[in-house]
């Protein structure tokens, strides 16, 4: 590691979540730049240049004593770039396994990559790593049990272990996703045949999964857990039936709000509800259970007269009390 190596990493892993400011702007504001901006491909690379570029710029400011009579050169940028590259980089893999997921390709591509592996704060992710900053503290114990002297804290050694734990970890909740997806694909809801799937992780429970099933006119909403014993009952899942084509729903498929959100939303659903005089059409997205809380859990809601012409549009945040 160069020179303020670690400072850099962890600045540039923790820079783009600076879009979350992006909440006080409202919800068309967070469903717009949240995961997009500082997290796409492009994004990351800003983040790691300006990271490096400002670390170059304190080193120069802030020059290294020399060591046993040795001059310590500068701070290459090549050097600094790599490490918040790193950090980056992390920050967006990490990102890309939780459910809302990132788009890498923002802004020439509008399209989020997820793995729907993990929540957002995952418990056993976090405990990992914590494990992984103890681990150095375990390996001086037992070398001073033996008799063996070092110097290091056996930072190395512990991060390998770390990577390892939460490879395999991240490898069995993939496994699990993909149970849960054939399983929901494998069986009727009501004696209606699943057409495509996705699977939730629930909480950090890591045998629990929220499932949708889309069939011909439904969206099936059911528990899928994995656990020694468990059985999967699909007929204890929750039925959403589709709107019927209507004028309402076609007006509101042309609407520009509709269409921004339709590229959020993975499972888009629509309700229709009659107004005096006109309709309102309200579209949520079915990965975000109805007692999520988390700004993610955006929906649009727009207003029409008798003329279906359009009175109001707006995003909104699920969690706000004046939606």
């Amino acid at each position: 590691m160069p020179r303020f190596g670690t400072a850099m990493m962890v600045v540039a892993g923790l820079a783009p979540d600076l879009d979350y400011a992006s909440y006080f702007g409202g919800a068309g504001a967070f469903m717009r730049f949240h995961r997009t901006v500082l997290h796409s491909i492009a994004g990351s690379a800003v983040v790691a240049c300006v990271v490096a570029g400002a670390f170059c710029l304190l080193d120069r400011r802030m020059p290294a004593k020399k060591q046993s009579n040795q001059t310590v050169s500068p701070l290459a940028f090549e050097a600094a770039f790599a490490v918040c590259a790193v950090g980056a980089s992390a920050h967006a893999l990490l990102d890309v396994a939780s459910g809302v997921g990132v788009q890498l390709l923002w802004p020439f591509h509008a399209h989020w990559s997820a793995w729907n592996l993990i929540n957002e704060l995952d418990l056993w992710t976090l405990l990992l790593l914590v494990v992984g900053l103890l681990l150095p503290l375990l390996f001086i114990l037992v070398n001073e049990e033996v008799g063996e002297r070092r110097k290091g804290p056996g930072g190395s050694r512990a991060a390998i272990v770390t990577l390892v734990l939460l490879a395999a970890y991240f490898g069995a909740r993939a496994d699990l996703h993909s149970r849960a997806i054939d399983l929901i694909l494998s069986r009727e809801y009501h004696g209606r045949i699943a057409l495509s799937a996705a699977a939730f992780p629930e909480s950090s429970a890591p045998f629990s999964w929220r499932g949708i099933a889309e069939t011909d006119n439904t969206m099936e909403e059911v528990d899928v857990p994995l656990g020694p014993g468990d059985t999967f009952d699909p007929d204890h899942s929750v039925t959403l039936f589709k709107p019927e084509d209507s004028a309402a729903i076609t007006a509101g498929e042309r609407s520009p709000a509709a269409r921004k959100f339709l590229l959020y939303a993975r499972f888009p659903f629509a309700r229709v509800q009659p107004l005096e005089p006109g309709y309102r059409v309200e579209v949520r997205d079915l990965r975000f259970a109805d007692d999520d809380n988390g700004p993610a859990n955006i929906f649009v809601r727009l207003d029409f007269n008798g003329a279906l012409q359009i009175t109001h549009e707006g995003f909104y945040f699920a969690s706000s009390p004046n939606n």
